[in-house]
C-alpha cells in the first residue's frame, strides 16, 4: 500500500511536471535564455563560444567548436577526472584564441550546474598540474628554463597549480578533491596525453570564471582578457536561476519559463535538433504555443525527407507516449550481430515485445505487472517493485536499478544478478519478461547484455557459456 502510495505522487508529479513542460515553453525558455548569452559573448568578441554538449548546444545559433565535461564527475563524493573525457581540443583552443566561453545550463535551484562548479575547475587544476611538471621537467634538465621557457613562454615557477573553486563550493568538499588531484595528475600522465603541445600552446595557466544571469557586470567596466595573468575558461550557466515557476506574458502568449529547458532533449524535442531550431526560430516563438507542436512536427519531417533524398541518415521519428504504441529501438551495430531476432507483439499481450525464439520479452513496469501472466517470470529492473501473479519466488526478481544520474554504477553493479536470474530460468525453458519504468530504457540495456551473455549471432542460446 505504501509503495502503491508513493508510486501514486510520483505520477501526479510527473503529470504535473509535463504540463509546464511543453515543448513551445521549453522553445521560448531557451530563446529567452539565448540572449544573455549573446550578450555575455559580446563582451568578449575575440573569444570562442563553446557549447557544454548536449544542453548548452541549444543556446546559441553559432558555435566555434563543442566540449563534454559530465555534470557527474563533479557530484559530492564523486569527483573524477576522466581520461576518456580530456578536452583537449578546448585547452588548445583557450591556449590559441587567449581562453573560451563555455555555455551550460541547469534545472530549476542551482546557479551553475556541476559540471561548471567542479568539473572544469577540476579539469583545468590537473592540466596546469601536468604542464607545470613538464616545465619542470625541462628546467632541471636545462637550466635556462627556469629562467623561460622560449618555447613555451612559460615560467614554471610562476605557473598557478591552485584549484580555483566557486566560493559556494565549500572548504571540507574542496580540500577533499584536492587530496585527490595529485592521482589525477598521475591519471593524464600516465595515459599518453601530448602534454608538451599543451605546454606549448598556452601561455598562461588555465582558471576558470563564472557568469550567470544573477551575475553584476559594469560594462563600462570589463577587463581586457589580455590583462589577466591567466588563461580564462568563462562559465556562462544560460539560465536564470528562480527556486519558483515563472508565468511570464507578452503581448501575445502567455508561457511558463523552465529553467535548462534544453537538458533532457529526448524528453520534450519530438526530434528536433538545435540546429533546427535555430533555423526556424523566429516562426516557432512567434506562431505561439497552440500550433508549435504541428511545426515542430513538419519541420522534422521535411527534414527528414530533405535528407533521405540525398542519402544521409534519416530515421523516422516516432512521438510514442508508451511502449504500448512503439517498439523497442536496437543499437544498428548489434543488430547486425543478432539479425535473426524479430521483434513482434500480439493485440492480447498489447505492450510486451517478444524478441524472435529467445523466450525473452520487453514492456514497462505496468505492463509487467497487468500481463504477468501471460509469462513465466519476470525480471524488474524499474525502482519500485509490482504486483505479479507468479508464486514461485524464483519467478520473479526485483533489481530497482536508478538512471545514470542518480547513481553512475547501478546498471553495471546489477548485471550480473540480472543474467544470472535469466540464465538460471531460460535452462529450464521458461519465457522473461525485463521490465523497466518505460520499458524502452534501463530494460533494453539488461536485454542486451543478456543477449550477449547468454546467446550466438544466430540468437540461439548457448545454456550459459559465459562461465
Amino acid at each position: 500500500m505504501e509503495n502503491e502510495t508513493k508510486l501514486s505522487i510520483y505520477r501526479a508529479a510527473r503529470t504535473i511536471k509535463r504540463k509546464d513542460n511543453t515543448l513551445y515553453n521549453a522553445l521560448r525558455s531557451i530563446y529567452e535564455d539565448s540572449i544573455f548569452v549573446g550578450e555575455i559573448s559580446q563582451l568578449w568578441p575575440q573569444l570562442p563560444l563553446v557549447a557544454n554538449l548536449r544542453c548548452g548546444l541549444w543556446y546559441n545559433p553559432k558555435f566555434h567548436s563543442t566540449c563534454y565535461f559530465k555534470s557527474t564527475d563533479g557530484h559530492t563524493n564523486n569527483w573524477s577526472f576522466n581520461t576518456s573525457r580530456l578536452n583537449f581540443h578546448i585547452a588548445l583552443l583557450a591556449g590559441q584564441k587567449g581562453g573560451c566561453i563555455i555555455v551550460d545550463s541547469t534545472r530549476r535551484g542551482k546557479r551553475f550546474p556541476d559540471s561548471m562548479s567542479k568539473t572544469i575547475p577540476i579539469w583545468t587544476c590537473v592540466l596546469n598540474r601536468s604542464i607545470f611538471n613538464y616545465l619542470n621537467t625541462f628546467s632541471n634538465a636545462d637550466a635556462s628554463l627556469v629562467k623561460q621557457d622560449s618555447n613555451t613562454g612559460c615560467n614554471s615557477h610562476d605557473w598557478d597549480c591552485s584549484l580555483h573553486l566557486p566560493l559556494w563550493v565549500s572548504e571540507t568538499e574542496k580540500a577533499a578533491i584536492e587530496d585527490r588531484l595529485e592521482g589525477w595528475t598521475k591519471d593524464l600522465e600516465t595515459s599518453g596525453a601530448d602534454i608538451a603541445i599543451l605546454a606549448s600552446c598556452l601561455k598562461k595557466p588555465l582558471r576558470p570564471l563564472w557568469i550567470s544571469q544573477k551575475t553584476v557586470i559594469w560594462i563600462n567596466e570589463v577587463p581586457d582578457y589580455d590583462s589577466w595573468d591567466f588563461t580564462p575558461i568563462i562559465l556562462v550557466s544560460a539560465s536564470s536561476t528562480s527556486g519558483v515557476t515563472q508565468h511570464r506574458t507578452t503581448s501575445e502568449f502567455s508561457w511558463n519559463y523552465i529553467p535548462g529547458a534544453g537538458d533532457d532533449e529526448e524528453s520534450w524535442a519530438r526530434g528536433l535538433s538545435p540546429n533546427l531550431f535555430w533555423n526556424h526560430a523566429y516562426d516557432l516563438i512567434s506562431t505561439g504555443p497552440d500550433v508549435c507542436n504541428q511545426k515542430v512536427a513538419d519541420i522534422v519531417e521535411k527534414d527528414r525527407v530533405y535528407r533521405a533524398r540525398r542519402g544521409q541518415d534519416a530515421p523516422q521519428i516516432t512521438i510514442k507516449p508508451s511502449i504500448s504504441e512503439s517498439s523497442p529501438c536496437l543499437d544498428p551495430l548489434l543488430c547486425s550481430d543478432l539479425s535473426n531476432i524479430t521483434i513482434s507483439s500480439s493485440d492480447e499481450e498489447r505492450g510486451i515485445f517478444w524478441l524472435g525464439s529467445t523466450d525473452l520479452a520487453l514492456g514497462s513496469s505496468q505492463i509487467a505487472a497487468e500481463c504477468s501472466s501471460n509469462v513465466d517470470c519476470v525480471l524488474n529492473c524499474d525502482q519500485w517493485p509490482i504486483s505479479v501473479h507468479h508464486q514461485e519466488a524464483e519467478a520473479y526478481l526485483h533489481l530497482p536499478i536508478v538512471s545514470s544520474k542518480m547513481d553512475r554504477f547501478s546498471l553495471f553493479n546489477n548485471l550480473s544478478s540480472a543474467v544470472n536470474f535469466a540464465k538460471s530460468n531460460l535452462t529450464k525453458g521458461r519465457t522473461l519478461l525485463i521490465c523497466c519504468h518505460d520499458g524502452e530504457d534501463i530494460s533494453v540495456c539488461v536485454c542486451l547484455a543478456i543477449l550477449i551473455s547468454l546467446f550466438n549471432d544466430e540468437a540461439s542460446f548457448l545454456c550459459g557459456l559465459l562461465g
